[in-house]
């Protein structure tokens, strides 16, 4: 009896899995953007100028990142130690784009409330030099 229940149960279960579509790769990605958006996946967000082919700048740590493509730009969300969170936009354009890594590979070794913003510097001061002879 046990044994036929056991096989209507697992014929049950592929049926269900069958059914809702669900693949493997879906609840790969669900569990990880659910993980990011829990601020539990260090992740490093780079911004690239396409024209120039620079980096605008990089942003590393504990993130929630949506693209909201309505006003073409992306929102992150950072908690800090104090569980108060601060919301960050970056302005997308025809000729900006970014990369979004996820830098933890199962290892949880970055502090959680701590995050980076790197601005390229020669994005922002431009500095011509002039040899006088």
């Amino acid at each position: 009896m046990k044994k036929k229940l056991t096989v209507v149960l697992a014929i049950a279960m592929m049926a269900a899995g069958i059914i809702t579509g669900c693949s493997e790769k879906d609840r790969v990605e669900s569990n990880l953007t659910k993980e990011a958006d829990n601020f539990n996946v260090v992740r490093q967000l780079t911004v690239i100028n396409c024209l120039e082919g620079d980096v605008l700048f990089q942003m590393t740590g504990k993130m929630s990142i949506t693209a909201d493509t309505e006003d073409n730009q992306l929102e992150i969300i950072v908690e800090n130690d104090d569980d108060t969170y601060v919301k960050h936009f970056v302005g997308l354009s025809d000729n900006v784009t970014y990369v979004i890594e996820d830098l933890n590979l199962g290892k949880n070794d970055v502090e959680k409330y701590k995050y980076t913003l790197n601005f390229n510097p020669n994005m922002w001061i431009p500095i011509e030099v002039e040899t006088i002879d």
